[in-house]
Formats: C-alpha cells, sequence, structure tokens
C-alpha cells in the first residue's frame, strides 16, 4: 500500500481485520514535504502534515492579495475544526484525499476550487482533477495502482471569485463531519450574474459529490433571491436521500444542504455588498446577518467560591480545607499506577474475550479449533470449564458463559487465553459461534407492545388524583425519552488473576467499585468460599457506576480461565469491546397527565416510567426505585401516582450510572413543568418557584423535608447570575437576529443521599497505628478520582487530632474490610468517613490515657507508650445509615425515611444556537450547590464542575445508536461524542452554599457525587427556550418535543422553518432505518 495514510491503515487492521502483506512508509521522502506558491496557485506536497499546510496557507494570504486566497482562507477555517492539533500534526493532504473519505472535510472545498493532483508512478506523472470523477465509489479514487500522489496544486481566486466552506458535526471540536460542503462563485465582470459555480457536498452519498444538475441551472442567474428559491428546490432534489440510508438521519442532512447554501448565497451577497460592483445587489437583512457569523474561539473564565475555615481551627485539622487531592501529582505526572501499568508476573497470560454477535439467537454450536491451532493459544475456556456455578446476576437469571442461547450482543461466550493480547484478540475472533437467530426486541416501545417486562411494576400513590384532575383549570398531556450514556471511563475494565497454587486460594486485582462483587461471581464461579479469594482495588481511571456491577463478570470469567491454565492471567478490554458488553445508562421513556390552576400551580400528576432494561435485571430495580423517588424533583405535588416499569429487551443489561434513575426522571419532571408555564405563557421560573416544597412537606413517598435549603441556592443562584436582566438582554437579542437564538433557563435540583437498596447502607473501616506514629487507614470505599482517599485522611486527621501527613491510605481490599457496599449512590464519604471515624475514636479512647500521663509528650510519645504497654492500635469501624427504607408490597401511611438527607442545588445557563443547523454553544453557567460544610471545597467544587459536564453529555451531546440487527454504531470515540475542553460554558461558575452544616453527616457535610450531575438540564432547557424564539418567529408557540440528549439534529429540525418544511420525516414501519436510539 502506498501513501501517507498510517492513521486509517490501523483503524482497517484493528476493527475490520484487514491484514496487509506490506506497507510503505513515504513520509520522509523530502520531494512530498514542498510546498511553493507559483504564478496560478499552491502546491503542496502530499505528506504536508495539516498543520504545516495550514500554516503555509496563512503565511500565503499574508503576502498575496485578499481577493487571491479566499479560496486558502476557507482551508484555514477548516483545518480549525478538522480533528485536533495531534492529529494535524501527524496527518497529511495526500494521505486524506487517498483514503476517499466521503465526509473529508478538505474534499469539498478541494472540489469547488478546482484543484488537480499529481500522480506518479514508475511509468511518469499525470495530472488528474479533484473532481466528480476522481472518486469511483465508496472509498476508492482514480488513482491507480502503482500511483502515489505527489502534489496537490490549489489555484487563486480572481477578484469577483468567492469561496466558503461548511462543516455541521456533533461536536463542533475534534469531530467527524455529518455533512460538509465546499462552495464557490464566479461572477461575470462588473455585475453579479454567475458565470461559474461549484456545489460540493461531503456526506450525502458514497463520494464527495457535485450538484452538477444545481450548478449548471444556476448559470447565468444573478444573485438574488428568485436563484436561491432555484438553488434550494433544485438541491432538494439532486442531493434526496431515501429512508434508511447509511447514515440516517435523513431529513437533517437534506436540510443542512439548503441551510448551507442559504449561508453561502447571503455570505457572499455581503460581500457583494462590500464591493462596488456597478449593479444594485439585495442588502443581508440585518436580522440574517447572525447567519453569517462566524464561530469565534472562547475565552474562558471561572469563579470558584466557598466558605473558608475558622480561624480558630487547629492548624493539624484539615477537615474543610481544600487541600489537593492525595494522587493529583502521581497522575498529572504519570506515576499513577492502574491495572494495565502492573508488571507482567511470570508465566502470565492473557485472555480475549469472544463475545455473541447476535441480539438473540440459539447457539447451534461452537468450534475453537482454528483458534487452538495457532501458536501461543494456551486454552478456549467455556461454561464446560466453571467448576462452580455458571448462574450469576441479581436473580441468578444470567449465565457468566453463554450456553444454549445469547439474548444481546456482548455477552460471554468463551474466553481464549494466550501469550499475548494482540494473540488473545486474533484468536477470540476465530472461535466459531453458528447461531440460529430468533425475534428480538430492543426499543422500549416494543418492549409495551409485547409486555416484555421485568417485575415488580413499581407504584406510589399519593393524595386524590381524580380530585386533583377535578380541581385543575387545564390538563396537559405529553411525554419525554431521555437517551442511554455511555460510562466512558478512561481505563477499560481490567483485572490481573492470580493463582496462589494452594487451598484454591485466588487473588482478584481489579478495577472495580465493588470488590466485594467481584470477590463474590469469582468465588461462586469456582466453588469455593469467599475467604479464598482476595480482591483488592488501589484506583480507578474512572468508574461512574460502570464498574459496580458488570466488571464482576469479567474478572470472574478471566479467574476460571486463571483456574484452567492454573497461571496468572490479564485482561484489559478495548474501548469498542466495553461499550458493546458492559451496559449503559438506562434510557427512559416518561408519559404523563399533569392537571394545574390558571396561576400554574400543579395539582395531579399522572406519571408513567419506563426504563430500557436490556437483557437482564443486573440493578435495574433499584434504578427503577430512584427514578420513582426522584420523579418530583423539587416540586410538592398533592396528588400524584407514579408508576414505573422495567422493560426487558435484547440489548446490554443496562446498569448503574451517576445518579442512578434520578436525572432521567428528573428531567422528565422539568419537562412537565416546563410545558406547565408554556402552555400558561407565564415565566418558567416562576411557575418553578409556585410548586417549590416548603420546610416539612411530605414527598410523595412521606418522607418529610425537614433540611429545606433549595430556596436558599435558588435566589442566591438567580442573583449570582444576574438572571432577570439577562432575561431581558435575551429577548432583545433574539427580537433582532432571526439565524442565532438564545435561551436561559434556571433549573434546580432535590436528590435524596442513600442507596434504595436498606442493606448496603453500611461502611466499615480498619485503622492502624504503627509505633512510630504513622497512622494507614483501610476502608470499604474505592478510590477512582473523586478525592474519597483524600477527604478519609482529612477524617482521620480531625478524629485523631493529627496532622495528614502521618496518614496514609493505600488501597482498598477484602481481606482488610470484608462485606463492603458499592461505592456509589454518592455515599462514599458519608458511610465510610463514619467508619473512619468510629474507629479512631475506639484508639483516642485506648490513647486517652497516655495523654493524660503525659499532656506535653505528643502523639509519637503516647503512641509509643501505649505499645510498650501492650495496647492494641488497631481497631475497626462500622456505620450504618439511620434510614427505614421503603416497603413497597405494605406501603405506610406515616412518615418514611428513604434518604438520610437531600441535597439541594440550582443553575443557571445560558446558550446560542444556530437555527439554521442545529449548532450550539454554551456561553455561561452558574451554580449554586449545598454541600453542607464542605470536607474539601477543592475536591468538591472539583465534583460538582465534572458532574455538570459529564450531565451536559447527557442531556445534550452523547447520542447512542443501535442498528437495527442490536449492534452498537457508536462503540468509540470516532462516533461517540462526550463533551470535549471546548463544550465547558464560556464562562462557568461555582458557589457552595455557605452556613449549612448537615448534622445528618460526617463532619457535617453533604454529599457531591451524584447531585450537580442534573443542573445540567439547565442547559437542555435554555437549548428549548431558544428553539422557542426560533419557532415563534415562523407563527410556531406553544408545547413541543425535544427528547433527550438534545443533539444538533434535533435542535434543527425542532426550529422548522422554509427549509425543513421541504422535507418529511419517513413514516415508521415503512422502512429499515439505519439506526435507533434506544
Amino acid at each position: 500500500m502506498l501513501g501517507p495514510i498510517r492513521l486509517k491503515c490501523g483503524v482497517e487492521v484493528k476493527f475490520k481485520d484487514q491484514l496487509y502483506p506490506f506497507l510503505v512508509d513515504v513520509s520522509e521522502i523530502p520531494e512530498l514535504h514542498v510546498t511553493r506558491i507559483t504564478n496560478d496557485g499552491v502546491s503542496v506536497g502530499s505528506s504536508v502534515s495539516l498543520s504545516r499546510f495550514g500554516l503555509f496557507l496563512k503565511d500565503t494570504i499574508e503576502q498575496k492579495p485578499e481577493f487571491r486566497t479566499r479560496g486558502y482562507a476557507a482551508f484555514v477555517e477548516m483545518l480549525r475544526w478538522f480533528a485536533g492539533p495531534q492529529i494535524r500534526n501527524v496527518a497529511s493532504l495526500g494521505g486524506n484525499i487517498a483514503t476517499g473519505s466521503p465526509i473529508s472535510d478538505l474534499v469539498p472545498l478541494l472540489m469547488s476550487c478546482n484543484s488537480s493532483l499529481k500522480l506518479m508512478s514508475g511509468e511518469g506523472s499525470r495530472i488528474v482533477p479533484v473532481d466528480e470523477h476522481f472518486y469511483t465509489g465508496y472509498r476508492k479514487t482514480a488513482i491507480k495502482p502503482g500511483e502515489l500522489i505527489s502534489e496537490i496544486f490549489i489555484p487563486f481566486t480572481a477578484k469577483n471569485e468567492f469561496v466558503f466552506g461548511f462543516k455541521q458535526s456533533p461536536r463542533r471540536e475534534d469531530d467527524i463531519a455529518i455533512v460538509n460542503a465546499g462552495m464557490r462563485v464566479l461572477f461575470s465582470d462588473g455585475g453579479d450574474t454567475v458565470e461559474d459555480i461549484s456545489l460540493a457536498f461531503g456526506g450525502m452519498a458514497p463520494t464527495t459529490v457535485l450538484a452538477e444538475k444545481t450548478m449548471a441551472a444556476l448559470m447565468g442567474k444573478r444573485w438574488n433571491e428568485s436563484l436561491l428559491e432555484g438553488a434550494t428546490s433544485s438541491l432538494q432534489k439532486e442531493l434526496s436521500l431515501p429512508p434508511g440510508v447509511p447514515g440516517g438521519m435523513e431529513v437533517y442532512r437534506q436540510s443542512l444542504v439548503l441551510s448551507f447554501f442559504f449561508k453561502f448565497y447571503l455570505m457572499v451577497l455581503e460581500e457583494l455588498n462590500k464591493q462596488d460592483i456597478g449593479v444594485d445587489v439585495p442588502e443581508v437583512h440585518p436580522s440574517f446577518k447572525s447567519a453569517i457569523s462566524g464561530h469565534q474561539p472562547k475565552t474562558f473564565k471561572s469563579t470558584q467560591l466557598f466558605q473558608e475555615v475558622s480561624a480558630s481551627q487547629p492548624d493539624h485539622d484539615a477537615v474543610g480545607r481544600p487541600i489537593p487531592h492525595k494522587s493529583a501529582l502521581q497522575q498529572t505526572t504519570g506515576e499513577a499506577k492502574f491495572i494495565d501499568d502492573l508488571p507482567r508476573l511470570e508465566g502470565e497470560l492473557y485472555c480475549g474475550f469472544v463475545f455473541s454477535q447476535k441480539s438473540h439467537a440459539k447457539i447451534i454450536s461452537i468450534s475453537t479449533s482454528q483458534a487452538l491451532s495457532l501458536p501461543g493459544v494456551e486454552s478456549v475456556v467455556t461454561a464446560d470449564d466453571v467448576p462452580g456455578i455458571n448462574s450469576c446476576g441479581f436473580k441468578n437469571e444470567e449465565l457468566l458463559f453463554c450456553v444454549d442461547e445469547v439474548t444481546s450482543v456482548g455477552q460471554i461466550i468463551a474466553v481464549v487465553v494466550s501469550e499475548s493480547q494482540e494473540l488473545a484478540r486474533r484468536a477470540a475472533k476465530l472461535v466459531t459461534v453458528v447461531y440460529e437467530e430468533l425475534e428480538s426486541i430492543l426499543t422500549i416501545e416494543e418492549a409495551i407492545e409485547h409486555s416484555s417486562f421485568l417485575e415488580p411494576a413499581r407504584t406510589i400513590d399519593a393524595g386524590d388524583l381524580e380530585a386533583g384532575f377535578e380541581a385543575s383549570d387545564q390538563i396537559l398531556e405529553g411525554e419525554c425519552r431521555v437517551g442511554a450514556q455511555e460510562h466512558f471511563y478512561l481505563e477499560t475494565n481490567s483485572s490481573v488473576i492470580i493463582p496462589k497454587g494452594e487451598d484454591s486460594e485466588m487473588e482478584i486485582i481489579s478495577s472495580t467499585q465493588c470488590v466485594r462483587a467481584s470477590q463474590e461471581l469469582a468465588a461462586n464461579a469456582l466453588g469455593v468460599h469467599k475467604n479464598r479469594i482476595v480482591c483488592r482495588t488501589k484506583r480507578l481511571g474512572g468508574g461512574f457506576g460502570g464498574k459496580e456491577f458488570r466488571c464482576a463478570f469479567y474478572s470472574a470469567a478471566a479467574a476460571v480461565a486463571a483456574h484452567k491454565v492454573g497461571r496468572p492471567v490479564r485482561y484489559m478490554l478495548d474501548r469498542d469491546e466495553d461499550m458493546i458488553s458492559t451496559g449503559t445508562r438506562h434510557p427512559f421513556l416518561g408519559r404523563y397527565r399533569v392537571g394545574f390552576t390558571g396561576e400554574g400551580r400543579v395539582l395531579a400528576l399522572d406519571l408513567k416510567l419506563y426504563s430500557n432494561c436490556g437483557y437482564s435485571y443486573d440493578l435495574s430495580a433499584p434504578v427503577m426505585d430512584r427514578a420513582v423517588f426522584s420523579c418530583d424533583n423539587a416540586y410538592k405535588v398533592p396528588n400524584l401516582r407514579v408508576t414505573g416499569r422495567m422493560c426487558k429487551t435484547n440489548l446490554p443489561s443496562s446498569t448503574a450510572f451517576r445518579g442512578f434513575g434520578g436525572p432521567q426522571s428528573m428531567l422528565i419532571a422539568e419537562y412537565w413543568m416546563n410545558d406547565v408555564a408554556t402552555k400558561l405563557k407565564l415565566p418558567h421560573e416562576k411557575v418553578r418557584e409556585l410548586n417549590f416544597y416548603q420546610k416539612d412537606d411530605l414527598t410523595h413517598f412521606r418522607q418529610p423535608v425537614t433540611d429545606w435549603n433549595l430556596r436558599r441556592c435558588w435566589e442566591s443562584c438567580l442573583n449570582k447570575s444576574n438572571f432577570g436582566e439577562r432575561k431581558s438582554n435575551i429577548a432583545d437579542f433574539n427580537s433582532q437576529n432571526r439565524w442565532k437564538k438564545k435561551g436561559l433557563a434556571a433549573i434546580p435540583t432535590k436528590f435524596g443521599i442513600s442507596f434504595t437498596a436498606k442493606f448496603f447502607n453500611q461502611g466499615a473501616a480498619l485503622v492502624l497505628i504503627y509505633n512510630d506514629g504513622s497512622v494507614l487507614v483501610t476502608h470499604g470505599g474505592i478510590e477512582m478520582g473523586q478525592g474519597l482517599h483524600t477527604k478519609m485522611i482529612q477524617v482521620a486527621s480531625r478524629a485523631l487530632r493529627i496532622p495528614k501527613e502521618l496518614i496514609h491510605l493505600s488501597e482498598t481490599s477484602s481481606d482488610k474490610v470484608p462485606n463492603s457496599s458499592p461505592t456509589a449512590a454518592s455515599t462514599g464519604s458519608d458511610l465510610n468517613g463514619m467508619a473512619v471515624q468510629n474507629a479512631c475514636e475506639t484508639l483516642v479512647q485506648r490513647l486517652t490515657k497516655y495523654v493524660t500521663a503525659d499532656p506535653k509528650g505528643g502523639w509519637k510519645a503516647w503512641v509509643s507508650a501505649a505499645y510498650m504497654d501492650r495496647v492494641s492500635l488497631s481497631a475497626t469501624g462500622f456505620y450504618k445509615t439511620p434510614i427505614s427504607g421503603y416497603d413497597w408490597d405494605h406501603q405506610t401511611s406515616g412518615e418514611t425515611k428513604v434518604f438520610n438527607y437531600f441535597c439541594y442545588g440550582a443553575a443557571v445557563s445560558e446558550v446560542e444556537i444556530d437555527c439554521l443547523t442545529g449548532d450550539h454553544e454554551v456561553i455561561r453557567s452558574d451554580i449554586v450547590m449545598d454541600v453542607g460544610d464542605s470536607l474539601n471545597p477543592a475536591v468538591d467544587i472539583g465534583q460538582i464542575e465534572g458532574a455538570f459536564i459529564q450531565g451536559y453529555g447527557l442531556f445534550v451531546l452523547e447520542d447512542y445508536r443501535y442498528s437495527p440487527s442490536g449492534h452498537l454504531l457508536t462503540k468509540g470515540p470516532g462516533l461517540y461524542k462526550i463533551p470535549g475542553c471546548a463544550d465547558i460554558p464560556g464562562e462557568f461558575n461555582v458557589s457552595l452554599l455557605d452556613r449549612a452544616p448537615n448534622q445528618d453527616a460526617i463532619c457535617s457535610s453533604k454529599a457531591v457525587g451524584e447531585p450537580p450531575l442534573f443542573l445540567a438540564a439547565s442547559v437542555f432547557f435554555a437549548i428549548k427556550d431558544a428553539i422557542s424564539s426560533a419557532r415563534a418567529d415562523t407563527g410556531l408557540t406553544g408545547t413541543f418535543t425535544l427528547d433527550s440528549p438534545a443533539c444538533a439534529e434535533r435542535i434543527r429540525l425542532a426550529c422548522q422553518d422554509q427549509f425543513t418544511g421541504k422535507f418529511e420525516e419517513p413514516v415508521p414501519g415503512t422502512y429499515r432505518p439505519f439506526f435507533f436510539r434506544p
């Protein structure tokens, strides 16, 4: 293979099993790195990196008259949005052309600018234009075997010639295009008549295409509204997409073509008006100029406000101080050790997983002969090799290794054990599984239609629902969907399994949020007691709930492999393996009927919640419990019925994710509240305030709201954000701009803290004091980047009254703290902090005698005296949360205490959307969060900011898609986009509510991991607010549907205008869609 296209080769080899007999790297040939300016344009060597290409064009622009370099300016602008700097530094212009991608950002511009290539081979050279004939098919070009692109020529532009490029992607920066375009127009001398025009589009066919029919139709036409109407009508027909076309989003992509041309039309019109061309040219209406305003890079600004500790607090007491994360330096320097950093053990083998490839099918046969024939493959492990129990899961309804049937893509069928990671993966692909496919249920709607539910349903009735509806002035019905979300932790699921060689002992070093779960599943699979299995974890490279339970399946399967071969084994899932198999946040559908008064007070709510659980229970029941408990968010609804149903489908089992069903349910709550305010044409923030709980109100699950700090958070946030003034300014902006709109929204949150499964609400710790005065703390919690170990050191420093430098925390291990609860539900600090404090208090009591005897002796002297007196310097600590739980079978009429306490917060966000493309920008977000007396303000504010951005991904950006056959399409960062650095609000202000101690948790603090995540819904509703303004300009008022995530496609199509009106959505059931959102 010839050509500098190393980046694409890696993808082909890894994901498409391509084997190239040889690779020829031409990137070091000097002649291919030449850049030069000629009389007619510029010539660029094919191996010139895109970074150098951009710099060369910038230099050329500075040297030449502006009109000569308009095409180059379009390239420079496009390169701003082409991948990231690291990619641009190694990717080449020639490689970008040769790969033949139909969504290349540069090829449409090369086509529109009449560029050409010089191709060389042993037979000589030839010049080939980059035109409609160059790309002969999907990723196929006119380059002959043995030919090489040596240089690319891009001509200068004329004085009456204009070039612009366009691109729309799911995320603005470092992302591939959905549709892109390069457009050029040449006018006759002294006029506005089209002499030549090029309209090139990517993302509308298997290749980049020229709209030749439209181009021909526009020749000789004057640049006016008649031309615009003719061009959009012609483009509508010429670049139409049939339903089910690869890539999907048919209506959106066709709308983008028209939107891009409309922008081009306005941009050229604006340029013509700047020049004296001798004829009258229509002026761009002031309200339309927002359509052509370019995006400017943000200048980020932020503030973090918190209450400092009292001046009287002893210096050794670390609680409340903003000290750095314990592992901050190690993690930023790369010294922190994760599973894959651990040195290989003698005799260690690598595991490769064989995953099911059908969403629902019988297994007819499994053939391992090809895999076993490879040198270096030690064994293939299947269900037949499980010495203990192959069934697992919360109700033992799952199998560790599938046997007769698969019920989802991504289930474990076998494990290949070999000498290397690459060999294990290669061999795993050679295990042949023959299936007989069965009917699949994939969506919530299909599950409802087929009554495919996991039992039991969850229902809470509060008040008199029918009486509430009868007393209501108006009643609204609607529905809202919340999509799946991938955890996308930096460290994928990984473990090292070490058989000890005697007494059936085994050690598991695992990336898990719950060492107990990994220990338990491995013990069951091996048929031994848990006391033979030690599971330990030093830190995770992220978890977010995704490693609470599902990770134990992989470590248990690997433990069976280690048992079979009698040697240590290791695995680390590839990103695509992790994504197709480990599960996501539960997608939700909410259907509501809400009754309210004319002033906006909600009197009745009948709500049905449906979650897509995938093929098994996993944690779906407690997730639905949390959703049912959270369906009120911050609002008192006197008459309420909520029913939650868990839909069983043939997708990977959905699992825990930060917020645990709460964010989905709360978004649905804000959705119907938003509809109420819209229907009544009342200020949304006022309708929300009107429905807030009051102190000591009972929730629908009959828990009193006793620590009601929400109103303080709300009022502080509105004040700090200058909400009223900005709302007025945004109204003025929207009245003056048609194609860019701003939106503003204020959103509250109320989040209960406790596991909904009562028995999980316990924590334990072991504290050891050594005779040199140093302290080692071990507890049941897992450090996964959230600063838990840092906070535990702070708690111990206060309890023991010693400096934090004397305290160390190494790892979490099942042989130090047994039966640990998962580090989840925002309870890590509460449970383990109380347990650590309990253990420390025991030790302090033992040392009191020596402190009294020698009050000036100091810590080390007291410890030494106790040691010499043969006093135990180790202690365990334990804590259980004082809650009642909730009895679903016998719902009480009295008060409950499902949660230990509630966390509160409020956020205000401002956005700007591009009504023509669906693009958006978060201009500013303000947050006020109640965290009690913060254990560590630096860590807590970091948690708030991180949770907010992750919530922004959930509600706006992260678009999870499956094929109709149940295969995940968005199985890597190429197609699944989490928020990037540029997606952070331009101004990001976080304040911790002051003077709000919490008597129900450690050191008067409150949890912080999950509660702030939902505040990102303020971005979602700000987008909805902006869309409302766009719709009002076309005469559309009232409520409308905007599902989550509010991705660019949904924003654009919700705006509705003369361009979207040219297309109709395909009728479901009449075609096979390219993808669906679960």
